[in-house]
């Protein structure tokens, strides 16, 4: 193209500029503007019907210009006319990610925090939807939420999983109920303690979200121990950046071995977000693998891995307390971490019931409660 001007839109080689309304103007590509002409995309389905693919020659404008709040091109060739909001394009304008609601910042809490858990009443959520958007909202800054008046069912269980989305099976199935086993194949299936952990790590991709359903809890001893991982996962950072460095750098091996599995995966300690932000923390000593590293790198990394682990054993981050029947407690399996105290098993009964939904559904479920989506 020449260079020319159409209703002060400028035509270039690869794309145009246009003014957007607010004094302000910006470039857009000619594959772009065209991919994603709104008749691009099924009006009931919301997918993309274009083919890009099916171009034998790149797009260009015939002409283009202002009309209405929106810039209209007509393209060459087949004559097809798409029309953008400028309000839209200039969402894009600075080809930075499009604005999510459900990424929320992090509030860290700390060893004091049980009081200030959110807590919702499960009828009242399965009754208004309002009421789960804030519960997810809870579970995105927080990580965790206490749910109150559970019925004391399997169903129960499964109708509040359903909230979020569906029920995700791990390779033990899509329930567990934790309680003494004569045969356990898990420590918590046991009357010990259960040391601080995050769910199944030797899977490649750990469930995100994890229920516990407290069904019975009349034993001596068991209570539960919580504490937010991405809470000590920063003040490691600010502290020992060197450590911090190495165990969100480098990938371990984890395992889960019985008679009729042998799950493996490698995971980093800390997970960091695409803002370079702590998301969560990945640690089970009862299910790390023999470390396979250079022994020579592993003269650093122990030392970095045994001062995290002491970390979060410290007062300053552990919640320390009991989990009534009725009870249901939520949390994000990759930023909390969690264990038990022992327990006598002789002494009573204590039974939960546990399932997990996935961090990527609760972030699409909460969405599509809380904004209008580009198609409606």
């Amino acid at each position: 193209m020449d260079g020319s001007f159409s209703n002060a839109v400028e035509l270039g080689e690869n794309g145009l500029t246009t003014p957007l309304g607010n004094g302000a103007s910006a470039y857009f590509n000619y594959y772009w503007l065209r991919d994603n002409c709104p008749t691009s995309f099924d009006p009931q389905t919301r997918e993309r019907t274009y083919d890009i693919f099916s171009l034998s020659q790149r797009p260009v404008p015939e002409r283009a210009h202002l009309v209405d709040g929106a810039l209209e091109i007509l393209w060459r060739g087949d004559g097809h006319v798409t029309r953008h909001a400028l309000e839209w394009l200039a969402s894009y304008a600075q080809g930075t990610p499009r604005s999510d609601p459900a990424d929320l910042p992090r509030r860290l809490w700390y060893g004091g925090h049980y009081p200030d858990i959110a807590r919702f009443s499960q009828p009242a959520l399965m009754a208004d939807k309002a009421q789960v958007a804030r519960w997810l909202e809870a579970m995105l800054v927080e990580g965790v939420a206490i749910l109150t008046d559970m019925p004391d069912s399997d169903e129960g269980l499964t109708q509040t999983a359903r909230l979020i989305g569906h029920v995700r099976p791990t390779f033990f199935g899509e329930y567990f109920d934790v309680r003494t086993h004569i045969k356990p194949t898990n420590l918590a299936y046991t009357a010990k303690a259960l040391e601080l952990h995050t769910d199944t790590p030797a899977e490649d991709f750990a469930p995100g979200v994890q229920f516990l359903h407290c069904r019975a809890n009349s034993v001596a001893g068991g209570s539960s121990l919580f504490l937010d991982g991405a809470a000590a996962a920063a003040d490691l950072r600010r502290e020992h950046p060197d450590d911090f460095a190495l165990l969100s750098e480098t990938s371990i091996p984890y395992y889960c071995e019985h008679d009729d599995y042998d799950m493996r995966s490698r995971q980093r300690v800390i997970e960091l977000d695409d803002h370079g932000e702590v998301s969560g923390v990945t640690i089970s000593q009862h299910m790390a693998d023999v470390f396979d590293l250079p022994q020579t790198f592993l003269d650093r990394y122990y030392p970095a891995f045994c001062r995290f682990g002491r970390l979060l054993q410290a007062d300053k981050y552990l919640m320390r307390f009991r989990l009534g029947a009725g009870e249901c407690i939520v949390f994000d399996n990759h930023r909390i971490v969690h264990g038990r105290e022992a327990y006598t098993a002789e002494s009573g009964d204590r039974h939960l019931r546990g399932c997990y939904t996935d961090r990527g559904e609760m972030r699409s479920t909460y969405r599509a409660l809380v904004t209008q989506g580009r198609f409606k």
